[in-house]
């Protein structure tokens, strides 16, 4: 970052004395405060670098100690963000999100009204356990394909799906970072922590304020908005390449009970191919030395020494009549009665979890042209199986070992992600279409969402009743190592990766800024502006003078980074006014997540614009009257919710605000005003 540079070679320049200047480390936090965010508002750097730049300038020039630079890293709101996001992910993972929010909105019918109304209710609820941006990419799917069932143009829908999501942020403390900034301004000078419902009346409020402007706004501006594109994927899903090849037609489940003649024997002693013309497919486990709801479920390719256990279950194709007679030799239990996979299941849809298929294409010059499947020998190379042949328009999938590929065709084949993986790696015969690695990261578990459910029922409960002895930290420590440990993701590498790095190492970065504020005197000279300005108008005009700059700020800004920012300032102007902190810093949270009037402004608004086909003035016909609105009804509600809060004496008014100022002195650096006092 050349311009911190350049602000530290100026100063060293001038030979700037810290004697001299008693407002000089002021003065250098607020020039840093101002690049930061100008490159905040570029864009053209990474926020999280922006972040560790400003960190390292506040080293440089002591403002900071390496202690007190390096405390937002161990800071409990940050660790609790990452928790979040692991429980988050879990929740994905396993499919719960979307097994919840799909049936909720079947019952919206075809009623356009109806559907509005549950896209609503249904986004702001998930987004108050879940991130406003995952909650997006969530719905997005399934909002748009409802909207096209009910005749309805999606455009009218996404925007507010984008805007519920951030509303739904304010009705917990987990729902969105700056919640947990203002928890953290409260404790640190010395007030009671708030709830994990203290938020919920506020939410409530967006949600209903949001919901009843937007109808009108959307129906105006958004109905005429040019229909969803079809965008042509890189990859077929697995949905539809079972769908294509047919795979249900033939495929039958088989599960082996007790009494039956096949356990302890392998697949190569059963010979199925040669009896009966049939193929094992795959051998699904499960765990059953465990208790039902915390089952996990392994999915094994069918190997020669693969050894048949009670209550496997064989994937197994072939027609019908040898199936039923390979089941009544061996006597297994046919799941699905003695149809087809496919009449069982009305979608036509298959479970993979550790097992999955693709498409590969031979290349003209493939080695493998004129040779059957059984001598190319798929499976002993790379342990795979070939599960049929698309050539042009023909779908071959009987008889498969004595089949010759010939060059262009398109063979199925079935194995693990990884080794599915490898066939693009090991050999230039044939190209893999789509991308295995990235389609097996959105197989859900879905047998696992019980035991999400219950896991994050169990965060929540921990963290609504006091009487439980646990922190809200700790409990969502907790809830993201039982998420980890009961399987709720394929890897531990699956968990980390559902970690937004970026927004945590900015996060860290910015929370010692609040206290380079506080410590060089800026927020207190800006919240002593604010109050000679505002405060002879009386606390609802200084609410309101803080709660439009904050929002005003967030359009350029990231919600955290100016929560951050405005939380101490907010702080500092309720108590120099005698007045309760609580529906100030209210104000700063609602104002910095309630920001719909740029695209840019949230992650949520951003991706709803090219599947909406957005233009950045329909962010202001829209967003900006519903911020503006939003701003005045809060900036009456706030103090109604919050007027219980005790209101706190002079005395002890000045008792909390030097214990604030003590707390972030302690064994801090002395002041520029205690530098000059000690000069003198």
């Amino acid at each position: 970052m050349p311009a911190f540079c350049f602000l530290f070679c100026v100063c060293e320049n001038f030979n700037i004395c810290y004697y001299q200047l008693p407002y000089y480390f002021m003065v250098i936090t607020l020039i840093i405060l101002v690049l930061s965010a100008v490159f905040f508002m570029s864009g053209k750097v990474r926020s999280d670098l922006v972040a560790l730049c400003a960190l390292i300038s506040l080293l440089i020039f002591q403002i900071l100690t390496p202690e007190e630079a390096l405390s937002g890293f161990s800071n409990s709101v940050v660790i609790m963000m990452v928790g979040l996001f692991v429980v988050g992910g879990a929740i994905f993972q396993t499919g719960l999100a979307k097994m919840i929010s799909s049936k909720i909105l079947k019952l919206a019918g075809k009623s356009e009204l109806r559907l509005f109304l549950l896209v609503m209710l249904v986004t702001s609820a998930i987004g108050a356990f879940v991130s406003n941006t995952g909650t997006v990419a969530l719905m997005l799917p399934i909002v748009v394909s409802l909207a096209v069932s009910a005749g309805m143009n999606p455009s009218r829908l996404l925007m507010p799906l984008a805007f519920a999501s951030s509303m739904g942020g304010m009705m917990t403390l987990i729902g969105t970072p700056p919640n947990l900034v203002i928890q953290n301004a409260l404790t640190s000078a010395g007030f009671e922590p708030l709830s994990f419902f203290s938020f919920l009346p506020v939410g409530l409020i967006c949600v209903t304020i949001g919901t009843l402007v937007l109808m009108p706004l959307t129906k105006w501006f958004l109905s005429k908005k040019g229909k969803i594109q079809e965008v042509n994927a890189s990859g077929k899903s697995l949905n539809q390449l079972v769908k294509e090849y047919g795979l249900s037609s033939n495929l039958f489940r088989l599960r082996a009970d007790t009494s039956s003649l096949l356990v302890g024997k392998t697949i190569i002693d059963l010979d199925v191919r040669r009896k009966y013309g049939l193929n094992i497919l795959e051998v699904r486990r499960g765990d059953i030395s465990q208790n039902r709801f915390l089952k996990t479920i392994t999915q094994k390719l069918a190997e020669p020494d693969t050894v048949m256990q009670e209550q496997d279950v064989l994937y197994v194709t072939g027609e019908v009549e040898s199936v039923e007679r390979f089941a009544e030799d061996y006597l297994l239990e046919m799941l699905d009665g003695h149809t087809t996979e496919e009449a069982a299941k009305a979608n036509n849809s298959l479970d993979f979890y550790d097992i999955g298929i693709a498409e590969i294409v031979l290349m003209p010059s493939s080695n493998l042209a004129n040779r059957t499947v059984k001598d190319a020998d798929l499976r002993g190379k790379f342990n795979v199986n070939v599960l049929g042949i698309r050539r042009k328009k023909e779908y071959i999938l009987q008889d498969l070992g004595n089949e010759k590929m010939h060059s262009g065709d398109v063979l199925l084949v079935q194995g693990t992600w990884q080794d599915i993986a490898r066939l693009s790696k090991e050999d230039a015969d044939w190209v893999v279409l789509g991308q295995p690695l990235n389609e097996a990261a959105k197989v859900t578990l879905d047998y696992k969402a019980p035991v999400a459910a219950a896991i994050m029922v169990l965060m929540v409960v921990m963290m609504v009743f006091d009487f439980i002895p646990v922190a809200p930290v700790t409990a969502v420590m907790i809830a993201g190592v039982l998420m980890v440990i009961t399987g709720c993701f394929r890897n531990v590498e699956a968990a980390y990766k559902t970690i937004n790095w970026e927004t945590i190492v900015l996060f860290a970065g910015m929370l010692p800024m609040s206290l380079a504020l506080e410590k060089t005197g800026a927020s207190e000279y800006i919240s002593n502006s604010l109050v000679t300005g505002l405060g002879s108008y009386g606390p609802i005009v200084l609410m309101a003078g803080i709660y439009f700059t904050t929002s005003l700020m967030t359009m350029f800004i990231s919600n955290t980074v100016t929560a951050v920012l405005m939380a101490p300032i907010a702080l500092q102007s309720a108590l120099q006014i005698g007045v309760s902190p609580v529906p100030f810093l209210f104000a700063v949270t609602v104002a910095a997540s309630m920001c719909f009037a740029s695209p840019f402004s949230t992650p949520p608004n951003a991706l709803v614009m090219p599947a909406g086909q957005y233009t950045f003035m329909d962010y202001i016909k829209v967003g900006l009257p519903l911020q503006v609105i939003m701003g005045i009804v809060m900036v009456f509600a706030l103090p109604l919710l919050f007027k219980a809060s005790p209101q706190p004496s002079p005395w002890e008014r000045e008792y909390r605000y030097s214990c604030l100022l003590i707390s972030y002195n302690t064994n801090l650096a002395p002041s520029p005003t205690e530098r000059v006092g000690e000069r003198l």
